[in-house]
């Protein structure tokens, strides 16, 4: 899970302990923030952010808002451990100060010493990085059990419905997914793939064909959902052919066969790049074509489920879902991988991208390369590009490169 949503349970866990009355935003943003007034002495200040360094009683946060604090434990200083996702602090418990450790989530709420230089800190809650790992495993296993995506067809606000199209190398099936008030729902950011970089949304910020993310309970008949969370986005599915690169800028020229139009497209850490084997490919080729080889991809004659939701890979798949083939994007994470110096003009692709940020230029997420028998399969490369999914768990770790560890 995102950094962002432990810091919502941080919030969230603490508001009765503190007497905490502003909005989480405000209860990370610190008094000594460049540019501003020194904060009267007495000022209650209520920093939040993870644990840099630990010297004696003095500690290092590092804020969600930016600066780095020094904050002073006394021995009059209340510190209690809560697990992620609590609401309240009916099981928190006493935590001492060698107890800490560079790394641990903390709220805190105290005041400006004299100086200005330090916070002393009256009361403090505390998330432990061993059990927020914890806790992400647990979240990405469930995601990989419970989780479903797919391309959303239709919106329903009134009702909390959204129907996703599943698409999967047998073909798309139609889903829908029920929201409700208890329902969390986040936005990936527009140039960027992490579930870290995701923000709380509402139901009135999707639009059809974004692609969307679920995870709750699914209909005995697998044509429903019931939503714990989801999360959304913008992604643009290319298929084409290399036009040229730029490893110096690390940028590679696309002509994109269904808009005919050249896309630069941005490669960065997370970017995965791999290439396919060409037995899969032909074999994909098949399927796309409505043939019926000895076996799929995966070696079987079933088709594939649903790509699973990855863990941060940039987010890759989880294992067989209930008992069946594993999915295209668990192959894809085995595949070996490309540096931007092997794409040679000419060279058949398929990529799933951002939306683009402020520079309209749209990152890769997943570049595939030795693609040529399914692009002439499908040779808008609009059906042959939906095979490739977008999401990782950003931070949350994942097989993936960087992103949809929802």
């Amino acid at each position: 899970m995102p950094r962002t949503f432990y810091k919502v349970l941080v919030h969230q866990a603490v508001l009765l302990f503190l007497g905490m009355t502003v909005s989480f935003s405000a209860a990370g943003a610190s008094p000594f923030q460049a540019g501003q007034a020194p904060v009267p002495p007495n000022a209650a200040v209520k920093p939040v952010g993870t644990i840099k360094a630990i010297s004696g009683n003095s500690i290092t946060l590092a804020t969600d808002s930016g600066p780095s604090l020094n904050i002073v434990v006394e021995d009059s200083t209340r510190l209690l451990r809560t697990a992620p996702g609590q609401k309240d602090l009916k099981s928190a418990t006493p935590l001492a100060l060698p107890d800490l450790q560079v790394g641990d989530r903390m709220m805190v709420r105290g005041k400006p010493s004299e100086d200005g230089k330090s916070i002393i800190a009256v009361a403090a809650v505390v998330i432990k990085a061993a059990d927020i790992a914890a806790r992400q495993e647990q979240d990405r296993e469930d995601w990989r059990k419970r989780g479903v995506g797919g391309l959303v067809t239709a919106i329903d606000q009134a009702g909390g419905t959204v129907t996703i199209s599943v698409s999967a190398m047998g073909g798309n099936k139609s889903l829908a997914v029920h929201v409700s008030k208890d329902t969390m729902i986040r936005r990936y950011s527009p140039d960027s793939v992490k579930f870290d970089d995701a923000t709380p949304a509402t139901l009135a910020q999707l639009r059809e064909k974004d692609q969307l993310r679920a995870r709750g309970a699914r209909s005995p008949d697998g044509a429903e959902m019931t939503a714990d969370e989801i999360v959304f986005g913008t992604f643009r599915n290319i298929a084409g052919t290399v036009i040229s690169t730029d490893p110096a800028n690390n940028v590679v020229n696309v002509m994109d066969l269904l808009t005919k139009k050249p896309v630069a497209l941005k490669i960065n850490g997370d970017s995965q790049l791999r290439t396919l084997p060409a037995m899969v490919a032909q074999r994909i080729a098949m399927r796309l074509k409505g043939g019926s080889p000895e076996g799929n991809a995966n070696g079987t004659n079933a088709a594939p489920p649903p790509t699973g939701h990855g863990p941060e890979n940039h987010g890759g798949p989880g294992g067989p879902r209930n008992g069946g083939p594993p999915d295209f994007q668990q192959m894809l994470n085995r595949m070996p991988t490309v540096g931007l110096a092997d794409l040679q003009k000419g060279n058949a692709i398929m990529v799933v991208a951002t939306e683009g940020g402020s520079d309209n230029r749209p990152t890769a997420i997943t570049l595939l390369t030795g693609v040529e028998p399914i692009l002439t399969a499908a040779p808008d490369g609009g059906r042959a590009a939906m095979l490739l999914s977008p999401w990782t768990l950003g931070g949350a770790g994942g097989e993936g490169a960087g992103g949809a560890n929802p």
